[in-house]
């Protein structure tokens, strides 16, 4: 399906060129727009244009499009050229001002390039559907350090949370059996819920709301910097 994609921009290009008789950067640019946009459906993200980006520089760019998911992340770049333009040194300018340089792709109609971690990792024909089909598949399937590590930290937390909930169990049935206090507390927080939640709820219950609040402290902790609301909620008093 992808490989239609880039026939169908190809002969959109030459349509293009052939109805008005132009090649400029600004006449052909919005087909490839489309393009990118149609790889970037399938994994839910968007391409928008002309977005501003703060540079290490502190100043501001603009690059032709960036393409973004539905909570606004960032997940790469597009600078399109003019096939007069020389390439390579409009590459390198663009990078001289700041442009990203994490996953950035430059084409000119004619070459594209694939800049990732401020090296070259592909440089194909445009003419060449499936060298250029599979540098767009690189470049919208690329993924952000950041989101590739939660995203194996949370896979790593799918496999040890049934081990971790075993053991709080074991815990506290232990404090059941041992702590005077822990059993107060329990029969304490116990009468709340029957009262204001629901009259049916079991001691149970209260031992998997105790879990999940031992579990959740790290978020509350250091994602949303709330440590005073997780201690000072019924369950934690």
């Amino acid at each position: 399906m992808s490989r239609l994609l880039v026939t169908q921009y190809q002969g959109e290009v030459e349509q293009i060129i052939r109805y008005g008789g132009s090649r400029k950067e600004t006449s052909i640019r919005n087909a490839f727009e489309r393009l990118l946009n149609e790889y970037c459906k399938p994994r839910n993200y968007l391409l928008i244009p002309e977005l501003d980006f703060k540079t290490k520089f502190n100043t501001t760019v603009f690059p032709d499009g960036t393409v973004k998911d539905a909570i606004r992340l960032e997940h790469g770049w597009w600078e399109s050229k003019d096939q007069y333009d020389h390439l390579d040194q409009e590459i390198e300018k663009k990078l001289e001002k700041g442009y990203p340089d994490e996953n950035i792709l430059f084409e000119d109609s004619q070459t594209a390039i694939l800049i990732q971690h401020s090296r070259e990792q592909l440089r194909v024909s445009m003419r060449d559907s499936q060298a250029l089909d599979g540098l767009i598949s690189t470049f919208v399937d690329y993924e952000r350090p950041e989101v590739r590590d939660f995203r194996s930290a949370i896979a790593k937390f799918k496999e040890d949370i049934p081990h971790i909930i075993e053991a709080l169990r074991q815990i506290i049935t232990q404090q059941e059996a041992s702590n005077t206090k822990f059993r107060e507390r329990r029969n304490s927080f116990l009468a709340v819920c029957r009262q204001s939640v629901n009259p049916e709820i079991e001691i149970f219950d209260i031992h998997e709301m105790l879990i999940q609040h031992i579990l959740t402290e790290d978020i509350f902790t250091n994602i949303f910097h709330e440590s005073q609301f997780h201690r000072e909620n019924n369950i934690g008093r």
